[in-house]
């Protein structure tokens, strides 16, 4: 790797390897040598849609948004709520989160397939009812559904918005193909295979969605009082705000989230700065460091 001599360059690689162990964990950068240097077969070639992807590191701001829009599903939310810790440990669950996506995009078949059989494994354990009395599963389908259409149309929306090099639409139909293998792989059933299927998968889901209690406290840990240094909080309202930008309006409307979101960038919504945003993500170097192999 070439040494960084600007001093703008030093400090856009400092924040990009402290949010790269905050999100992969203490032993990120081990588990990234793994699933870059294991040879054998992967699920998904060099340089297709789903790698490009999850390659960039706008998928910060997509993985903020796909956190907010899921917990707008009561019993998703109730599932988080009741057995993720996410209050508990913010950030050891957005390791695990993060480190199954790199392992199913990168790394071998092997890999790939021990990781959906670790998760599916939790899956049938997390049960319960939520608050409104309604039995839920985390391995019913329905919801593994919505959760994998929250996640990769975030994923894709903030790709286009704020990505170093934007799909194609073949390209993001390609990708929703192929994040539906990783869905299918879970138990997600009647998963979207283009950009159009994608947006009316959301679309079915609207009348099951609403802003519990539950929810709204979600929306409150992650945007206002996140677990971080105050010295980072700054760089992060802007990706906060990045991510919140992405939402659809009703989403924020049911978040209760708009007011926060045009105090954040001192104007109306429509005044996001997406320039700013995309240096702030570009501190992890232009691309998230899951893919890059020092």
């Amino acid at each position: 790797m070439p040494a960084v001599t600007s001093p703008v360059e030093r400090l856009r690689a400092r924040m990009g390897d402290a949010l790269f162990t905050r999100v992969a964990g203490p032993g990120g950068f081990e588990a990234r040598d793994r699933i870059h240097l294991t040879p054998g077969p992967r699920w998904f070639p060099p340089g297709s849609p789903i790698r490009r992807v999850h390659a960039d590191s706008a998928t910060f701001a997509g993985g903020l948004r796909a956190l907010l829009l899921q917990s707008l599903h009561p019993l998703a939310m109730a599932g988080v709520a009741g057995h993720s810790g996410y209050r508990g440990d913010p950030w050891g669950r957005l390791a695990r989160t993060s480190t199954f996506l790199a392992t199913t995009t990168f790394a071998t078949e092997e890999h790939a397939q021990e990781m959906i059989d670790r998760v599916r494994a939790v899956h049938d354990r997390v049960r319960g009812r939520a608050p409104d009395g309604r039995p839920y599963r985390a391995s019913d389908p329905h919801l593994l559904t919505w959760v994998h259409v929250a996640e990769a149309d975030s994923f894709l929306a903030a790709h286009q918005r704020y990505g170093e090099q934007p799909l194609t639409a073949a390209e993001a139909d390609e990708y929703v193909a192929q994040s539906g293998r990783v869905a299918r792989a879970l138990g997600a059933e009647e998963v979207p295979e283009s950009v159009a299927e994608l947006s009316a998968c959301l679309r079915s889901y609207r009348d099951e969605l609403v802003a519990t209690p539950e929810a709204l406290d979600t929306a409150h840990f992650l945007l206002r009082e996140p677990p971080l240094p105050r010295v980072a909080r700054g760089p992060y309202r802007l990706l906060a705000a990045g991510s919140v930008a992405l939402l659809p309006v009703w989403a924020r409307t049911e978040l209760g989230v708009e007011t926060w979101f045009s105090r954040t960038l001192g104007g109306p919504a429509g005044s996001l700065a997406v320039r700013g945003v995309r240096w702030g993500l570009g501190s992890a170097g232009g691309r998230e460091r899951w893919a890059s192999v020092a």
